[in-house]
């Protein structure tokens, strides 16, 4: 089958994507809710636009947002600091009108950052950035005085790469979680640990690799003393037990 040329519409990488919004979402609300479990999304602010009715599904659900650019394709990189801290307000702004809660979190759209963007997020109240995938433990990050939290994400467990990179299949796809869990579950006994897997609908929301997440889940649910939280349930309760507030920015 060919992967599409690029042109002009690109019915098949359109199509292949749009099967995420159409179907692959609704599998992961299903299988997530059967398990109990809150969702943080990093929400490209246009699909607000395009996709409401996902956004007002995953909010009534309770799940939470974070912002990820206004689309995937646009990199913070490739912008003058006064576009990329008018992007990152606009963004923020977007989410808020369209779920009614303005975002407490952060991913850039490939992970890409500037010089300037923890300073423009501080500046815009974010809490939390999910760029930084060195540690499986939040820690802070001084920003001129405001302490923003970094809290780990995957590339390890991460559909995309996992299965468009390295051409994993959904068997192992399953077990890398599973192992990934038992080395944090054992680790997180003194001291815990944050285990994120990223997942994008169009890929594990395919009829043959939602299955491994569900089972994934299963294992990792049969566990004493596991917590399925979102983004900023974690980013609380790191704050509450390392007594640092949150300090005022000069918002211009």
């Amino acid at each position: 089958m060919p992967e599409g040329r690029g042109n002009i519409p690109d019915v098949y990488n359109y199509s292949k994507r749009d099967y995420g919004a159409r179907v692959g979402v609704w599998r992961i609300m299903e299988v997530l809710s059967n398990h109990g479990i809150r969702a943080t999304v990093a929400l490209n602010s246009n699909i607000c636009d395009i996709y409401p009715e996902i956004v007002d599904e995953a909010a009534h659900m309770g799940w939470e947002f974070m912002g990820h650019n206004e689309t995937n394709t646009q990199y913070l990189y490739d912008l003058e600091p006064a576009e990329e801290r008018s992007l990152i307000h606009r963004t923020l702004q977007r989410i808020e009108q369209a779920t009614g809660e303005r975002p407490k979190g952060w991913l850039g759209s490939g992970l890409q950052e500037t010089w300037h963007t923890l300073d423009f997020l501080a500046e815009a109240g974010i809490r939390y950035v999910a760029d930084w995938v060195n540690d499986d433990q939040p820690y802070y990050m001084n920003i001129q005085g405001y302490p923003l939290v970094s809290i780990p994400y995957s590339v390890d467990l991460n559909d995309k790469p996992m299965y468009e990179k390295y051409h994993r299949t959904a068997n192992e796809f399953e077990t890398i979680i599973c192992r990934h869990f038992d080395t944090l579950y054992e680790e997180g006994k003194d001291s815990g640990r944050v285990m994120a897997i990223a997942l994008h609908p169009y890929i594990t929301g395919t009829a043959h690799r939602i299955i491994a997440l569900d089972n994934a889940l299963k294992y990792i649910a049969s566990h004493e003393n596991v917590w399925f939280a979102t983004g900023q349930d974690i980013v609380e309760e790191f704050v509450k037990q390392n007594h640092v507030k949150n300090t005022e920015v000069n918002r211009k």
